[in-house]
């Protein structure tokens, strides 16, 4: 699960739906299977064109070394891209993703780095185990009322102190997308959120907010990067 095409979605649905975990996770990873080769042509030279993005996770990446270094999370990674960027800064990152199609595609084209299948939902690594974790546009499926429980698993697993990366939409909506990507079928909610209610839910899990960045505020689709860090 991570960043999406403009235009972003099909058709509004107010608010922010809330639906059994099982079946928007499900719905998540079925989708991005489906798109799985044709989202990873589209975002493979995508950070070549983003100098914002680029100085962000260049940025993220001088506070991953300030820290001490360490293995750093990638969480909702798709086809690797980011994770292989992180690592050409220096940085020992690993990619987990909900869709093991995508899985499938970063190990093909970055056989030197590690990949998994893992839900941010669940994030099957140790407390306090990693120095850094980036979350690059993969909360925007994340329906609101499960945000502070994937936020509680982003705070576990930092050491104290670690940096924090989010990537998202700039919005107040939610929408449905049902195709992507070369028109393939796809089921999931793509959630736009404001900075400001993103930093409060960080706050509320133990974070310390450190910057904030707002990218094309005057396109149809701004983005805001939030960097944190986790309180000790």
């Amino acid at each position: 699960m991570t960043r999406t095409e403009s235009p972003l979605e099909d058709r509004n649905a107010p608010g922010s739906p809330s639906r059994n975990t099982d079946d928007w996770l499900v719905d998540a990873r079925t989708s991005y299977d489906t798109v799985a080769d044709s989202y990873a042509n589209f975002v493979r030279d995508a950070l070549a064109t983003e100098p914002y993005l680029r100085a962000s996770l260049a940025l993220f990446a001088e506070l991953v070394h300030a820290a001490g270094d360490g293995p750093v999370a990638d969480v909702g990674c798709g086809p690797g891209h980011v994770t292989a960027h992180l690592h050409e800064l220096g940085v020992d990152a690993f990619g987990i993703d909900l869709s093991p199609a995508m899985i499938d595609l970063a190990r093909r084209d970055h056989p030197d780095l590690r990949f998994e299948v893992g839900s941010m939902t669940d994030l099957q690594l140790a407390d306090a185990s990693i120095a850094a974790l980036l979350a690059f546009w993969s909360l925007i499926h994340i329906p609101d009322d499960a945000v502070p429980s994937v936020l509680g698993h982003f705070h576990r697993v930092l050491r104290p102190g670690g940096p924090l990366l989010l990537g998202f939409h700039v919005g107040d909506e939610s929408r449905l997308k049902t195709q992507g990507y070369g028109g393939h079928p796809m089921n999931v909610y793509v959630h736009r959120r404001q900075p400001d209610r993103v930093a409060a839910w960080l706050r509320d899990t133990g974070f310390t907010i450190k910057a904030q960045l707002l990218i094309g505020p005057d396109t149809d689709a701004p983005g805001a990067i939030l960097i944190a860090v986790r309180q000790p």
